[in-house]
């Protein structure tokens, strides 16, 4: 059922393009965006429930904000692409309430928040605003697009008060995600032309911009790079790249955990960064 979706939705991007190719490249562009919701299930919601829960308004839609314990230091956790703030829980478990105060919102489109849209410039603009109204942050912890948001918001607002960084399992380029968009879609060389030249107009910058070294070049933060050699998602050999660019950064190299980085090791070295 779910490939005679995609292909229904390839032959149908490939078929208007002809006859209606704006209505073709505002659909793509949408659907990239379009994040399939993780519904969240009751032993989550169990956990989500042990927070203060404080929605928040960005963008006219209702964002889910959590927060835990009253300690001085504050730390945002930010999640990745059809996640939600539940991922963080063996790390919001493991940190001393009395010393952090630690917040994880869901982004627009996934877990109790509104929405189906989502993109790195999107995401940023949240993280900025978010940051904006709460104040400076001793730290934030992201994964996956949300990591590449976070560096993407650093690079490009380099007073944006957050001490230091730690980015896990970081996408390289959005090229690799448009490729895999096509490839999956089997959308033909014009209709993509259309769908990128949208993405233009949207963005205003084009795809091959979003490449996450280029955000850290002259990023003063210092941040922690945690990445699995055998990621699928994210390759590798991105987080190589970005550690070389982010003169600040240290890389923490894991292997066999993939993109989900699931691991205690990997929380208590987490853990370890934070509290340093």
């Amino acid at each position: 059922m779910k490939n005679m979706i995609v292909k229904s939705l390839g032959f149908y991007l490939n078929s208007i393009t002809w006859v209606a190719p704006r209505k073709a490249g505002e659909f793509g562009f949408e659907l990239f965006c379009r994040p399939i919701r993780t519904k969240v299930k009751p032993y989550q919601l169990e956990f989500l429930q042990t927070a203060e829960q404080q929605p928040f308004t960005f963008d006219g839609l209702r964002v889910q904000l959590y927060r835990w314990g009253n300690g001085p230091k504050k730390v945002l956790f930010l999640h990745g692409w059809q996640s939600h703030s539940f991922r963080w829980k063996k790390y919001i478990s493991s940190l001393p309430l009395d010393l952090f105060t630690v917040y994880a919102l869901d982004a627009p489109g996934h877990g109790m928040s509104e929405g189906n849209f989502i993109n790195v410039p999107y995401y940023s603009e949240l993280i900025q605003q978010f940051v904006k109204d709460h104040g400076a942050f001793d730290a934030a912890v992201a994964h996956s697009l949300g990591g590449m948001s976070l560096l993407y918001s650093l690079g490009h607002h380099s007073n944006l008060p957050i001490k230091k960084v730690v980015a896990m399992g970081v996408p390289g380029k959005a090229r690799d995600f448009v490729n895999f968009y096509q490839q999956t879609l089997k959308l033909s060389p014009k209709t993509m032309s259309i769908i990128e030249d949208h993405f233009v107009n949207r963005i205003g910058k084009p795809v091959n911009y979003f490449e996450t070294e280029k955000f850290v070049k002259n990023l003063e933060v210092p941040g922690l790079i945690v990445h699995d050699e055998e990621d699928k998602d994210a390759p590798y050999m991105y987080a190589k790249r970005l550690h070389k660019e982010w003169k600040t950064s240290e890389l923490m190299t894991t292997k066999g955990l993939g993109h989900n980085l699931r691991s205690e090791k990997v929380v208590d070295e987490v853990k370890a960064y934070l509290l340093a």
